[in-house]
């Protein structure tokens, strides 16, 4: 009797890990799961800025929410290795995410070593020429991003401000 309570324990732990390394994959998977969150939600925040584009040098997030318009300044350690116009697609690539999923975030600056850029949720929204809060899923938010950024010319418009 001890020999079956042991495999049936065994055989539930296992069951237990399983399903719940396959509960945290997919929820990296989907970056959507945030859609509609609010800027002074930090959980919801840093779950989406950890899935975007050079997460991994990301130095500091701070939030700003004591006054309109809310923002978010992005930190990131010392990027060299990324050329100035791969820098300029990551900040709209970045930005674009999070105006989409963020209800009430008005702007963003990223901060790199070299660069600062400040980019407004308006002047995102005008170059798409596209809401970007209307976006339900990742693969028309990718097309989106995909079409404006083949063109060099259109990413250096965007910065010419």
């Amino acid at each position: 009797m001890k020999r079956i309570s042991i495999y049936y324990i065994s055989m539930l732990f296992v069951l237990i890990v399983l399903s719940g390394c396959s509960q945290n994959a997919d929820s990296k998977a989907d970056i959507f799961q945030y859609k509609n969150s609010y800027i002074g939600d930090n959980s919801a925040v840093g779950n989406i800025v950890n899935q975007l584009n050079d997460s991994n040098e990301l130095k500091q997030i701070s939030l700003h929410t004591k006054e309109q318009p809310y923002g978010i300044t992005l930190e990131y350690n010392d990027i060299t290795a990324k050329s100035d116009k791969e820098i300029k697609k990551t900040v709209i690539e970045n930005a674009t995410y999070l105006f989409a999923l963020i209800q009430n975030v008005d702007w963003v600056t990223f901060k790199f070593s070299a660069n600062e850029f400040a980019v407004t949720k308006t002047e995102i929204q005008h170059w798409y020429n596209n809401q970007l809060d209307g976006f339900e899923n990742e693969e028309d938010l990718k097309k989106l991003i995909k079409d404006h950024l083949n063109s060099e010319d259109s990413v250096n418009q965007f910065f010419r401000k």
